[in-house]
């Protein structure tokens, strides 16, 4: 398996998400791919990003780097694309034009991704980003997922 690279992309404190259709299920996940050989992952990072998304982007910084069970590496990055582009969907030039798995590009706040995929985005280094720990901090101590598991305990 190649190594990954994944775009971090916020704006006006809504996440750049995508949603997905893998696996007979949907969730969303942030624009990323595989690094291609001679490319560096902030190459890849840009490319992804104007392939799944139609946008152009600058990095900021590198969010993380994910050394995943399978030998493989996910790098992350915080991206700024300027607010006159509009997102689009776009799609993997990998897979099959009838077997797309992007099925929608959208800018979400963090209240509306649910917990479970919540929980892949922290993995890229979203509360590196400004005010994202804020607002989970503001969230308070609750377990509210999922609550059937903690109610058998």
């Amino acid at each position: 398996m190649r190594d990954r690279s994944i775009a971090v992309v916020v704006r006006n404190g809504l996440i750049l998400v995508e949603q997905i259709f893998f696996d007979n299920r949907y969730f969303y996940t942030m624009p990323g791919g595989g690094i291609e050989q001679g490319e560096t992952p902030e190459m890849a990072v840009l490319r992804e990003l104007k392939e799944e998304c139609g946008l152009d982007g600058e990095i900021i910084r590198p969010l993380s780097m994910i050394y995943c069970k399978n030998g493989r590496k996910e790098y992350s990055f915080l991206v700024n694309v300027d607010e006159k582009q509009q997102a689009i969907t776009g799609y993997d030039p990998e897979a099959p034009m009838d077997a797309q798995c992007i099925k929608d590009v959208c800018w979400l706040p963090l209240h509306e991704i649910s917990e479970k995929d919540r929980a892949f985005l922290w993995t890229y280094g979203l509360l590196e980003v400004d005010n994202f720990a804020d607002i989970v901090i503001g969230w308070g101590d609750d377990i509210s997922y999922p609550k059937a598991f903690y109610d058998k305990t």
